[in-house]
């Protein structure tokens, strides 16, 4: 009995130097301060962690504490992560405020996701109901993942985005519906997107037509939309005018 339990224990320290050593990987406001301090105030790095021991249980068929260990770190840490979601190696969650993450979400390795993010579910159906997420996945603030969808690897969702659509891998999604966009042609590296310069397909869609219209209307001889915005509208004329 007691080798199993120094395995479970250095299997328990190698988590929780994970965890600690991929919070100070990816967030620089954790660079410098050491793993002590990371370890003790960090609320993504406590949802993890809590998560990982309720998700033991859980799988261990132990009824009613794990709901609670996941209750008390929702209370703590504002993140809320039912006991049942399969987490894989590396999550970091950023802030963590608001953060949900459903029963049958699954997560791959070196994900990270920001304040806000939902992986939720679009109706009452009972099975698989909730997003499935790759390795190396980046999630925005406030994006919204509903439904059974599958994320590719190293994917990237922009914020404020509501994705319902499955997203190909090394791909980055921006909009409501979500759209498959990519930033310069190419693929942005490491976990953060530059999101403030994030391409919205709509309104380049809108600005096209646009410069078209007016393409259009200068060859015709046609007067710009602009001036007969500005010409005054003719109408009746005053009674007894």
């Amino acid at each position: 009995m007691a080798i199993p339990g120094a395995r479970s224990l250095l299997k328990i320290g190698r988590e929780v130097r994970r965890d600690v050593g991929v919070a100070i990987d990816r967030d620089p406001a954790a660079r410098g301060v050491g793993g002590a301090t990371v370890l003790a105030l960090w609320p993504g790095v406590h949802a993890v962690l809590s998560h990982r021991v309720a998700h033991a249980l859980h799988e261990g068929g132990v009824p009613l504490v794990p709901r609670a260990i996941a209750y008390a770190s929702r209370l703590a840490t504002g993140v809320e992560i039912h006991p049942a979601a399969r987490i894989g190696e590396g999550l970091f969650i950023d802030h963590g405020m608001g953060v949900v993450i459903g029963e049958t979400a699954e997560i791959g390795s070196g994900v990270t996701l920001y304040q806000g993010v939902t992986l939720g579910g679009t109706g009452f159906e009972a099975g698989k109901r909730h997003p499935t997420l790759g390795d190396d996945v980046t999630v925005g603030s406030g994006a919204k993942l509903l439904g059974p969808i599958t994320v590719g690897d190293r994917a990237k969702i922009g914020a404020n985005s509501v994705v319902i659509h499955d997203v190909p891998e090394d791909s980055t999604v921006v909009g409501n519906p979500g759209h498959p966009v990519r930033v310069d042609g190419r693929r942005p590296d490491g976990p953060d997107a530059d999101w403030a310069h994030l391409p919205d397909p709509v309104a380049d869609a809108l600005a096209s037509l646009a410069e078209r219209i007016a393409q259009l209307e200068k060859a015709s001889g046609a007067e710009p939309a602009e001036v007969r915005e500005l010409r005054p509208r003719s109408g009746p004329s005053p009674a007894g005018g």
